[in-house]
C-alpha cells in the first residue's frame, strides 16, 4: 500500500491467518489497485497507510460468540495486534472470514462511519453491519449492499501474468492438449483419501496415454502420502509436477495461462475460482465427503458453464470468465466516489500514483 503522504486512499487488508481468506482479500486488493481503477480514486488523500496486510487472530471466548455479540471486540486481540488498531483510521478496510467480522463492525463504529468497510464471506449476521458484504452466491445472502459472487474473488495482475509467461515461455509451445491438475486436500467437508488418489491417478494415466500433457500441482493441505503417489506417477508418465520450492520456481500461474483445461479437486472454492478466472474448462474431481455448502458451490459453477464433473474424459468448451474480484473492486470505487467525488484534475495525469502493492 502507498506510503504516508502519497496520493490515494489508505487501504487496510485484514487476514485472520487462514490462507484461503487471505487470498480473497489479496485478490480484491490487487483488483482495486489496477491502474484504471486507481486513477479514479487517486485524488483521495487517505491517512494511516500501511505497507503490509494485518493478520489479526481474536481469542477465546470471543470467537465462540456471534459476530454482533462481541463485547469490546478489540480486546479479543493479543496486545501487539491490538496496538496496531489506532487512529487515524483507513479509507477502506477489507477483511475476510467470520472471525474478522466483529473487528470490521468495530472499525466502522470507531471511525464514525468514515471508513468504508468491506467484509468478505458470510459473517452470519445482518449485512447492514457493513458497507459492503461479499458472499458466495451459494450462501444465499441478500441485501442492497450485498455482492453475491460465483465462487471466490480471484485476480491475477497483468504484470504477474506477463512475468509468468516469460519465466515459463517454453510452455507456449505445449498448449495443445494440455491440462493443469490442481490438487487440494483434507478439509472439514472433504477427505483426500488414498483411494481417491488412486482413482484419479488411474484416470490421469489413461489421459497421458491419449497424448494429454499433464501439469500437476499440490496445495499445502494435500496429504504427504498423496503427494508422494502423484509425484511417483508424474515421474513414470513424464508429467510435470510441483509441490514446493524443492521442485523449482512455482509454475502455478504459468500453468493456468498455458493450459487448455483444468482438473480441480472439489474441496477448494479458491482453486476452482482461479481456474474460472482464466476461463479454463473445469473438470471437478471428487474426493470423499460432501457438504451442502460445497454442493451449492459446485452447482453454481456448473450453472455458469464453468465446470463439469470429471469422469475420466477431458473436454474443452467456452464460457464467460469469472472476474468476481473486479466486480467487488468496481463496487468499492463507486462507493468511494459517492463519498469523495472526483475533482477537476485539469488533465494532469502526473498526479496519479499507483499503490505500491502493484509494483
Amino acid at each position: 500500500m502507498a506510503e504516508t503522504g502519497s496520493l490515494g486512499p489508505s487501504v487496510w487488508a485484514v487476514s485472520d491467518g487462514r490462507a484461503g481468506n487471505a487470498a480473497q482479500v489479496r485478490a480484491v486488493l490487487q483488483a482495486l489497485g489496477d491502474t484504471r481503477r486507481w486513477i479514479q480514486i487517486a485524488h483521495i488523500n487517505g491517512a494511516a497507510h500501511r505497507s503490509q496486510p494485518l493478520e489479526l487472530t481474536p481469542r477465546l471466548p470471543w470467537t465462540l460468540l456471534p459476530a454482533d455479540k462481541w463485547p469490546s471486540p478489540l480486546a479479543s486481540l493479543p496486545r501487539d495486534q491490538r496496538a496496531l488498531l489506532t487512529e487515524p483510521w483507513p479509507t477502506v478496510w477489507i477483511a475476510a472470514g467470520r472471525r474478522s467480522a466483529p473487528l470490521t463492525r468495530a472499525i466502522r463504529d470507531l471511525s464514525g462511519g468514515k471508513t468504508l468497510t468491506v467484509q468478505i464471506l458470510d459473517p452470519k449476521i445482518a449485512p447492514e453491519n457493513f458497507d459492503l458484504l461479499v458472499t458466495p452466491e451459494h450462501d444465499e445472502v441478500s441485501g442492497p449492499n450485498v455482492i453475491r459472487t460465483v465462487g471466490s474473488p480471484s485476480y491475477f495482475a497483468p504484470d504477474l501474468i506477463e512475468q509468468a509467461g516469460q519465466s515459463f515461455a517454453d510452455l507456449a509451445d505445449e498448449r495443445s492438449k494440455s491440462a493443469i491438475i490442481i490438487l487440494g486436500g483434507t478439509s472439514k467437508a472433504h477427505t483426500f483419501t488414498e483411494a481417491a488418489a488412486d482413482r484419479l491417478i488411474a484416470q490421469l494415466r489413461i489421459l497421458a496415454g491419449q497424448g494429454w500433457r499433464l501439469r500437476i500441482t499440490t496445495s499445502r493441505r494435500t496429504p504427504v502420502p498423496v503427494v508422494a503417489k502423484f509425484r511417483a506417477m508424474a515421474d513414470e508418465i513424464g508429467a510435470r509436477f510441483w509441490a514446493g520450492p524443492e521442485d523449482g520456481e512455482n509454475p502455478y500461474l504459468a500453468w493456468l495461462v498455458f493450459s487448455d483445461c483444468a482438473i480441480v479437486t472439489e474441496d477448494s472454492a479458491n482453486m476452482l475460482s482461479d481456474a474460472a478466472w482464466h476461463n479454463l474448462p473445469i473438470h471437478i474431481a471428487r474426493l470423499e465427503g460432501r457438504s451442502d455448502k460445497f454442493d451449492k458451490l459446485h452447482q453454481s459453477l456448473i450453472d455458469h458453464g464453468a465446470a463439469r464433473w470429471f469422469g475420466g474424459v477431458l473436454e474443452t468448451w467456452s464460457y464467460p470468465a469469472l472476474r468476481e474480484a473486479d466486480r467487488v473492486a468496481d463496487a468499492i470505487v463507486a462507493r468511494l466516489l459517492e463519498r469523495h467525488p472526483q475533482p477537476d484534475m485539469g488533465g494532469d495525469e502526473t498526479r496519479v500514483a499507483p499503490p505500491d502493492w502493484m509494483e
